[in-house]
């Protein structure tokens, strides 16, 4: 009888994909990680098996970085060992949801001016005992978007069947486009009636992220997703969340990957909310939010929101304003919301973004730090950064403060220090009422 081991005996060693994609290892080299510029070896106790559902990539115009073995210094694998002179590219690992990186891929661009990598995480994954290893951890225990948690086809059938029972549903109608076109597992969870469900609701947007996954300028990384193209009704919001909430007792959430930012829809959701409420009192109703607008998230609190996740990049202002570009707010409108909700006696979670060697650089670990202290935000949610590292450090100009603590380590910190916080990756479930 086979064991897996949680984690390697042994260093993985480096991986590569040759001239016809094919994707190899390298026994001269150990695999390398990457935390901010700076190249490492793994931990044994920071490696994971690939888990299922997890993706590789192939990183074109880059060449993969690997350990020599006999001094530990980083090396760079210029073409194929099998072929020389015969082009290389670095792999990556996109792992599945619930995962979090601790060290990116390790690799070099070719050229300073090679095209930004789309818009995944890359994570760093190497070969070792007929299995692929990869840097990182389960940050949460959720099972809402495990692979394989439904026959291929259940899905498909389930969604057709209710796209011909609200052909008058736009918002519906869409979600079915997220469901069979694009795999979104949120849009699967709504058609199963299982777990969160997600409310697309607003096609604008007050930032314009350099990570945003709905819409990127023309010549630049490709976005994952299609953004909705209109503003659903109220009576169509609450058609879908009444219904799902009834059934699952779980939440329901205004902000997601297809859409801009739901505060500028304040009105609407507010309406969508009362309507929801008139009919059930189960569940949890939650707005993901670049969190901007502290008036509409005032507005919506007393319309009878129950939960607010916040994104963000970088507890420091200044790494807040490159990255989100915002058009009408900054950090101080982003506090202001936090604390309009915390008052209200609602939950708040901030959907931290995870960049090896950024997110736990010391000052940005003192920034978060201050944070959780002012604010007391309930939840930690631990999401891999989806963007070409070199193309994220550059744009941010982002400059060290000194050595990286390491995430784990980081982790750790933070949970020493504000015990009361939780941590995950998902939304979570609201408790049941009375606990």
């Amino acid at each position: 009888m086979t064991t897996t081991r949680r984690h390697p005996a042994e260093i993985p060693r480096l991986v590569y994909a040759n001239a016809l994609g094919e994707i190899k290892d390298l026994p001269e080299l150990l695999m390398a990680g990457r935390s901010g510029r700076s190249f490492q070896m793994p931990e044994l106790k920071a490696l994971l098996p690939l888990p299922p559902g997890s993706e590789l990539f192939l990183l074109p115009e880059r060449l993969p970085v690997g350990f020599d073995p006999d001094d530990g210094q980083p090396r760079l694998l210029e073409d194929d060992p099998d072929k020389p002179g015969a082009p290389v590219q670095a792999v990556a690992a996109f792992m599945a949801p619930a995962h979090t990186a601790t060290l990116w891929a390790a690799f070099r661009k070719k050229t300073p001016e090679v095209a930004p990598l789309p818009l995944f995480a890359y994570t760093a994954v190497g070969w070792h005992d007929d299995r692929f290893w990869v840097c990182g951890f389960r940050s949460d225990t959720d099972q809402r978007q495990d692979f394989g948690r439904y026959r291929a086809q259940s899905p498909r059938r389930r969604t057709r069947e209710r796209l011909a029972a609200f052909p008058a549903n736009r918002l519906i109608q869409h979600l079915g486009k997220c469901c069979l076109t694009y795999g979104c597992p949120a849009a699967i969870n709504y058609f199963m009636d299982h777990f969160e469900a997600p409310l697309p609701t607003s096609p604008s947007c007050n930032a314009r992220c350099l990570g945003c996954i709905s819409l990127q300028a023309s010549e630049c990384c490709p976005a994952t997703q299609e953004r909705i193209k209109f503003v659903p009704s109220a009576a169509e919001i609450a058609e879908i969340a009444t219904a799902h909430l009834q059934k699952t007792n779980h939440l329901v959430s205004f902000g997601q990957g297809c859409e801009g930012e739901p505060l500028l829809q304040a009105a609407t959701i507010a309406a969508a909310i009362k309507l929801i409420r008139r009919h059930t009192t189960k569940g949890r109703i939650n707005c993901n939010t670049n969190a901007g607008r502290p008036e509409a998230v005032a507005a919506l609190s007393a319309a009878g929101l129950d939960a607010m996740r916040v994104s963000l990049n970088s507890a420091q202002g200044k790494y807040h304003q490159r990255y989100y570009r915002p058009v009408d707010f900054s950090l101080n409108e982003v506090r202001e919301s936090i604390r309009i909700m915390k008052r209200a006696g609602k939950f708040v979670s901030l959907n931290y973004f995870i960049m090896p060697g950024f997110s736990d650089d010391p000052a940005e670990f003192a920034a978060l730090s201050d944070l959780i202290a002012d604010y007391s935000p309930d939840f930690l949610q631990l999401r891999n950064l989806n963007m070409d590292p070199d193309w994220y450090l550059d744009e941010l100009n982002f400059q060290p403060t000194g050595p990286a603590i390491g995430i784990g380590g980081w982790q750790t910190a933070l949970a020493q220090r504000f015990p009361d916080l939780g941590f995950g990756y998902f939304n979570p479930p609201p408790r049941p009422r009375g606990s």
